[in-house]
């Protein structure tokens, strides 16, 4: 029995490894535990008007709450791993009866000694296994508040392009910007521009998913509210008469079809048009 307890913690940790490990690092981002809660929160909070006035929490509560889960899943498997073997597999200081300080509770403080690297060396292992187990969860410990770091360094810029990208584009449209202008010698650069970034915006999307679960704010920096007029230019130009605009105006069109791939893909599961999907997109951040 003891060792069946032993072996389950053992799979909680190696649970919260495989769902760090594919939601910071693997190249699709495709985080299982995370995205649960990610997406629970989004859609606890986006109901109703009232409610929706608090999602925009979503993502920085998110973030804190998968970091939470990931350390205190990481203590409680470990704890489960230390429990069975006390008191015998461990040593304790003068001051403290083995005895009384041989609990569940007890198993969780010294694996929360261990994941903070505090080494407080009151209760410590002395089985061999456990004096190498120990040292690999401060070690994990040190990993998990490196990749948060890494991973809230990474989110910040991405939602940084997406809100750039819906100002450029909020921008041009208050310019008045009009199909006679794209036939200048600097609508196709115009357009070109607006493609490379919206396919910069995709790719974060990709890499960074947990990004889509933080709102852009009710201005002119929201790519839901923004987006429909970047569709718009793409349809008119695809008409002009230039070849130089029409190029330009079907990588626009094409890097707006790979976004919208994207999102009804990784959150909005309609299976519909570029334009529905988009539609779907600004209902979903409450803009229509």
């Amino acid at each position: 029995m003891d060792w069946l307890v032993t072996l389950t913690g053992a799979a909680v940790v190696l649970l919260i490894l495989r769902d760090v490990f594919h939601t910071l690092w693997h190249p699709t981002r495709h985080g299982g535990l995370s995205r649960t809660v990610m997406t629970g929160l989004w859609h606890l909070l986006s109901r109703g008007r009232a409610v929706r006035e608090a999602a925009g929490l979503v993502g920085p509560f998110g973030l804190v709450s998968v970091v939470v889960m990931w350390a205190c899943g990481v203590s409680i498997g470990w704890a489960l791993m230390y429990w069975p073997h006390m008191p015998e597999a461990f040593t304790f200081s003068s001051r403290l009866d083995p005895a009384a300080h041989s609990g569940p509770v007890d198993a969780l403080y010294v694996s929360l000694v261990m994941v903070a690297t505090l080494g407080l060396g009151d209760i410590a292992p002395t089985e061999d296994w456990l004096r190498v187990v120990a040292p690999l969860q401060a070690m994990v410990g040190f990993a998990l508040l490196t990749a948060t770091v890494s991973w809230v360094l990474g989110i910040y810029p991405a939602l940084a392009r997406r809100r750039a990208l819906a100002l450029r584009i909020h921008h041009l449209h208050r310019a008045g910007l009009s199909p006679q202008h794209l036939e200048s010698s600097t609508g196709a650069s115009v357009l070109d521009g607006l493609a490379c970034e919206i396919a910069r915006v995709c790719v974060d999307f990709t890499q960074y998913p947990e990004s889509y679960y933080f709102h852009d704010g009710p201005g002119n920096t929201s790519l839901p509210r923004t987006i429909h007029f970047a569709a718009e230019l793409a349809a008119q130009a695809q008409r002009s008469e230039q070849a130089g605009i029409r190029l330009a105006a079907s990588a626009l069109a094409a890097a707006l079809d790979d976004l919208a791939a994207v999102l009804d893909e990784r959150f909005l599961h309609t299976g519909q048009s570029r334009q529905q999907v988009l539609a779907a997109y600004a209902d979903d951040h409450g803009r229509h």
